[in-house]
């Protein structure tokens, strides 16, 4: 991996290229810079989502994502290396499944909406899923592992269900729920 960086301001990429792990040099608006970048974003909306109240195990699942969407951006900026463990994807099909067991089944679409805390993972979920195509697209050009568009995909979906546990979540011990979409169609039939 590159020197970490000891001066930010360095200069390098006044010209319109950055640096990748492997001391190359990339347009940065190359696929993979723009999927290092939705990856990057992603952590850092992830971050903003941690300073919400939440359950303790919630929380504690959101700051292991963090390490492996650091995991994951590493991977992506040293082009053939590996970092993020296809474990990672395990860990998140439990945590889907631990936290998926307790919720009520949907009977209709939800608005990302509710608790501040459950709309951020709703974005979370949406940049997930944009970071999902960033390497799709990347994947069109060159060869990656299976794990990081599995791991970005997983993602989505815990996102999805996690801000369904942080709308029932409530300081007071109150329960919340999630804000259900009113279809015209389901209302015109009723």
């Amino acid at each position: 991996m590159g020197n970490r960086l000891t001066q930010i301001a360095t200069r390098t990429g006044d010209n319109g290229t950055t640096g990748l792990g492997d001391n190359t040099r990339v347009s940065k608006d190359s696929l993979r810079v723009h999927a290092m970048g939705e990856v990057d974003e992603l952590n850092s909306h992830i971050g903003v989502l941690l300073c919400e109240a939440m359950p303790v195990g919630v929380a504690a699942v959101l700051v292991e994502v963090q390490h492996q969407l650091f995991n994951l951006g590493g991977e992506l900026s040293i082009p053939g290396y590996e970092l993020l463990k296809p474990e990672a994807v395990l860990a998140l099909d439990e945590a889907l499944a631990d936290y998926n067991a307790d919720l009520p089944r949907l009977q209709e679409f939800i608005l990302p909406a509710g608790t501040r805390a459950a709309s951020l993972a709703h974005v979370c979920r949406t940049v997930a899923r944009r970071a999902e195509r960033a390497v799709v697209a990347l994947e069109g050009q060159e060869t990656l592992k299976d794990t990081p568009r599995q791991y970005l995909n997983r993602l989505s979906d815990l996102m999805f269900v996690l801000a369904r546990v942080l709308n029932r979540h409530r300081t007071d011990g109150s329960v919340g729920d999630d804000v259900y979409w009113k279809s015209e169609r389901l209302l015109s039939n009723k």
